[in-house]
């Protein structure tokens, strides 16, 4: 199993009300949080793509993030998470072109994971005539297998679709190396899960919260993946799962830093713009917010393996609980509401102590499926 972090420029009103810096400088933080996970031997660092979605996510052009970062970093793989291909949001063609340019400037460490938005308020922003947010399932499916055409075709042969057309054109640059870049697609449901499997897509899982979730993802991948008809010029057969992980020299320590998170908030945040995602029963409706963590709570939460906490031999144990139940990758959310000082005692920790125990392979998996691809 390998390891990545996930960053969205999460900035809430606790922080601005104090500094009128605040964007600039949670931005900012972010951005050394990856460069930081390079250097602690993590694989990936996965940006967000969102819009309109105040407190929540600041993160609205990771192309730009991304490509700031491949200066900055080294190894880590660097991941849209996501880039938004809904024609009316960011046209498919300068996808492909931002696509093939990032794979250039980081020399092939690039990742292009692909979904439908965070929900309403997102979408609705630049589709204000769509009436259910599931149309926007047939717009993603008739962009989504131009992308390897546009990059391996030497002259595109056009598309005339529903929603997107372009005639006959080169479309620049053209990936760097063999092959393109790993794709991927942000699932929540099993259906989407064999879909994407059935399309030769890695899953970014940010819907998967609990490791007893992996069980009917796995199936429903795993199963699917075998008989896959990729849409590009390989299977990308890998499975992403996200948690939040807060990790201390002491048990004791990680617990009092993850009560005074804020993850309530930032909890309340997501249930208020994922409109989306199954309600769970007891969340309240915003501007309400879910009550406060206690060290009780984060204890249940412990428990119940919705969340990874604890000094580096817990987060060890607690990782193996992931790589047991089948996740190809687990990737870290960090942008809660702790002090860059804890969150930096986090990754240095994990890259001591955690990762080197469980990823004993050097080379990225996406890089082996697309070396093969190109051999």
């Amino acid at each position: 199993m390998e390891f990545g972090i996930f960053i969205q420029g999460y900035v809430p009103k606790s922080r601005s009300q104090v500094d009128p810096q605040a964007e600039h400088h949670a931005l900012m933080e972010e951005m050394d949080y990856i460069v930081q996970a390079d250097r602690a031997g993590f694989k990936y660092g996965w940006i967000t793509e969102h819009h309109f979605l105040e407190e929540y996510s600041h993160i609205s052009a990771n192309d730009v993030c991304i490509g700031y970062l491949t200066h900055a970093t080294e190894r880590i793989h660097l991941g849209s998470g996501i880039f938004n291909p809904l024609a009316k949001v960011n046209h498919p063609v300068k996808v492909a072109e931002r696509v093939a340019m990032l794979d250039h400037l980081s020399e092939g460490r690039f990742e292009f994971g692909t979904g439908r938005g965070a929900g309403s308020h997102e979408i609705l922003g630049f589709m204000p005539e769509l009436t259910d947010m599931n149309g926007t399932k047939e717009i993603w499916e008739e962009a989504i297998a131009e992308f390897p055409k546009m990059w391996l075709q030497d002259e595109y042969q056009g598309f005339q679709g529903k929603h997107w057309s372009l005639p006959p054109r080169k479309v620049l640059p053209k990936p760097y190396g063999k092959a393109h870049p790993a794709m991927w697609y942000a699932a929540g449901s099993p259906s989407s899960y064999e879909m994407a499997a059935r399309k030769g897509l890695g899953v970014l899982g940010f819907s998967v919260q609990k490791v007893s979730d992996m069980e009917w993802v796995v199936n429903s991948y795993k199963n699917a993946v075998r008989d896959a008809e990729p849409i590009g010029a390989y299977v990308n057969d890998n499975v992403m799962v996200t948690s939040t992980a807060i990790c201390a020299e002491t048990s004791k320590e990680a617990r009092r830093i993850a009560v005074g998170g804020g993850l309530n908030y930032l909890q309340s945040l997501l249930f208020r713009y994922h409109d989306t995602f199954p309600r769970i029963e007891g969340i309240p409706v915003w501007p309400e917010l879910i009550p406060d963590y206690t060290e009780e709570l984060i204890d249940l939460l412990i428990a119940e393996e919705l969340m990874i906490c604890g000094d580096p031999d817990e987060v060890l144990q607690q990782c193996k609980r992931w790589e047991s139940a089948g996740a190809d990758q687990l990737v870290f959310g960090l942008p809660i509401g702790i002090s860059p000082e804890n969150t930096a005692q986090t990754i240095k920790l994990i890259g001591e102590h955690v990762i080197p125990k469980i990823d004993t392979d050097p080379v990225h998996r996406t890089t082996r499926f697309r070396q093969a691809a190109g051999s």
